[in-house]
């Protein structure tokens, strides 16, 4: 059975966030990062890092993968975000509207990053991060039964 510390939950939600893959190695209770593929495609990968996945090869049930949110998932965070914390209607609006259009997260950020809630989405967002390490947790759990 996996259970992580808090300290772990908030590295590996941080390295999320960050655009990061984790992968935990369970008999040693090591988290390791690397580059999510998808972000960075012509990324080359360090000596450590190769080696890293070829012991995940050999041995995949020894090590729990940790993974950002899919593109809806983090649209529905944004989305909760405003209907709770957002107070003024203007820029409520204008959150909701950028959330409409190509480049939703984009348009978002530029907005938050402007105004008085920057830091409550910063927190808000980590805080869903931690959630969402701890769901994969228990999800890894299940999987093990």
């Amino acid at each position: 059975m996996l259970s992580l510390t808090e300290k772990e939950v908030d590295h590996i939600a941080t390295q999320l966030l960050k655009g990061m893959i984790c992968f935990y190695r369970i008999d040693k209770k090591k988290i390791h990062q690397m580059p999510d593929d998808e972000d960075y495609f012509n990324y080359d990968l360090t000596q450590e890092e190769e080696d890293i996945l070829d012991e995940i090869d050999e041995d995949p049930d020894n090590f729990a993968e940790f993974t950002k949110m899919e593109a809806p998932q983090e649209h529905q965070m944004m989305q909760d975000f405003i209907d709770r914390h957002v107070k003024e209607k203007n820029l409520a609006e204008d959150l909701v509207n950028a959330l409409s259009k190509p480049k939703a997260a984009t348009g978002f950020k530029f907005l938050i990053d402007g105004s008085k809630y920057k830091n409550d989405w910063v927190e808000y967002r980590k805080g869903k991060y931690m959630d969402w390490v701890k769901e994969q947790v228990d999800s890894f759990n299940y999987a093990e039964d």
